[in-house]
């Protein structure tokens, strides 16, 4: 079941978003989150980290898992989403425990190899307490692109020119963004218990009506979040074209 909570901006929905992590903290100490990154996240993670401060949360038996990481980039790029992860939320919090913070190598020797050993520890750990989704402009979540198949487990993709062009604006050209990543599956994000998808600006507006649509089809990745008994999609004003 999806629930659509417009809360007109993206600070709003952000802050909105940290509360919802910070009652799952405080419910379950040792919660698996399911995190994304992208220029969608980084309120999110700033609100998040301020709330975890001040109400004095103990991180350190917290798993986290990353939806995805660029195969061929190095791991301390300032552009890997292991650097953004570092930067914008471990770093921050003293009691999280590194050992806690998974996400794909995409600088493995076997590549094959390591997203089934992904696929594997996410399931050794009971798989995601809390989701955190965002939602690319032409539908994908995590970088599970149009056709995609609903049953995938993590896997490696190769990315769109529309997801390369987006994700272009962090690096110096177009050229310089990887053209793979390893992602979780969509099956994989599925079996979360809860999932928070956030949608900010008029450029998710398109993607946003169709999966309001309901209907569910893998030309839009984000269509089978409509399968799930437990969604909430945080938008703002814009995404919803008012």
């Amino acid at each position: 079941m999806i629930k659509v909570i417009n809360l007109e901006n993206q600070e709003n929905a952000s802050y909105y978003a940290a509360i919802q992590i910070i009652k799952q903290l405080k419910t379950q100490s040792n919660s698996v989150l399911g995190l994304a990154t992208g220029g969608t996240m980084i309120e999110l993670y700033k609100s998040l980290n301020h709330l975890i401060h001040v109400n004095c949360i103990d991180l350190s038996d917290v798993k986290t898992f990353n939806l995805d990481e660029y195969i061929n980039i190095n791991s301390n790029h300032e552009q890997s989403y292991k650097t953004y992860m570092y930067n914008n939320f471990i770093k921050q919090n003293k009691t999280f425990n590194e050992e806690n913070f998974f996400i794909p190598n995409g600088n493995a020797d076997d590549l094959q190899t390591e997203i089934e050993r992904y696929e594997k520890l996410i399931k050794h750990y009971g798989y995601i307490d809390l989701q955190i989704l965002g939602i690319g402009e032409n539908g994908h979540i995590g970088f599970n692109e149009p056709g995609t198949a609903f049953t995938s487990k993590t896997h490696i993709v190769n990315l769109e020119a529309s997801t390369i062009e987006a994700n272009s604006r962090y690096f110096n050209t177009s050229e310089e963004v990887p053209n793979q990543a390893i992602t979780m599956g969509i099956s994989t994000i599925l079996k979360a218990k809860k999932i928070i998808l956030l949608a900010f600006g008029e450029s998710k507006k398109y993607a946003l009506r169709k999966l309001l649509d309901g209907n569910i089809e893998e030309s839009l990745p984000a269509s089978i979040l409509n399968k799930h008994s437990n969604v909430e999609i945080l938008v703002d004003n814009q995404a919803l074209g008012i």
